[in-house]
C-alpha cells in the first residue's frame, strides 16, 4: 500500500466498508492461512468455522465467491456453541487478515482514530448498524484490532 492508497478520513468516523474502504469488509479479499488452511476472505473464514462437518467446512472454505461462503453458512448444521463462539471466531480471523506487516493492516492503522461502522442496508444489527441502530460488533473488533497493531509500532 502506498500513501495514495490509505483511507482518507475526513471525519472522526468511517460509515460503512465500501469503495475507499473496502478493504475493512469480510467481503475484501485477503487470503489468510489459519490451522493449516488458507481462507480467501474473512467470511469464508468466519461461515466455515460455523460448520459441524468437516466436509461442510472445506466446502465452504472453498466457496467461489465470499456470497456463495455466506450463503452456505446459512445452510449447514452449526456448532452447538456458536452464539457463544462466534465474536472469538471473528476476532480470529481479522487478526489472521489484519497481521503488522500486511498491506490490509497497514490500512487499518491509517484509519487513525476514526470510529468505524460497519453500515449497512441489509439489516445486520449484530455485526453492523443499519437504519441507526445496531451492535456494530465487527467495528467494535476492527477497533479493538487496530489498538493491538498500533500497541506493536
Amino acid at each position: 500500500m502506498t500513501d495514495d492508497d490509505a483511507p482518507i478520513v475526513l471525519t472522526d468516523m468511517v460509515a460503512e466498508f465500501r469503495g475507499p474502504t473496502w478493504t475493512l469488509s469480510n467481503f475484501a479479499e485477503h487470503p489468510m492461512d489459519i490451522d493449516g488452511h488458507r481462507y480467501a476472505t474473512v467470511e469464508h473464514y468466519f461461515q466455515a468455522m460455523k460448520a459441524v462437518s468437516a466436509e461442510d467446512h472445506d466446502c465452504i472454505r472453498d466457496a467461489a465467491t465470499p456470497d456463495e461462503a455466506k450463503r452456505l453458512g446459512r445452510e449447514v448444521d452449526l456448532v452447538p456453541d456458536w452464539r457463544d463462539r462466534r465474536t472469538d471466531v471473528m476476532r480470529r480471523a481479522l487478526a489472521a487478515k489484519f497481521t503488522p506487516d500486511s498491506e490490509a493492516g497497514r490500512f487499518l492503522l491509517a484509519t487513525g482514530e476514526a470510529t468505524l461502522i460497519e453500515g449497512n442496508d441489509w439489516g445486520d444489527q449484530l455485526w453492523g448498524v443499519s437504519d441507526g441502530r445496531g451492535r456494530n460488533l465487527l467495528g467494535v473488533l476492527l477497533m479493538e484490532r487496530r489498538g493491538a497493531l498500533r500497541a506493536r509500532e
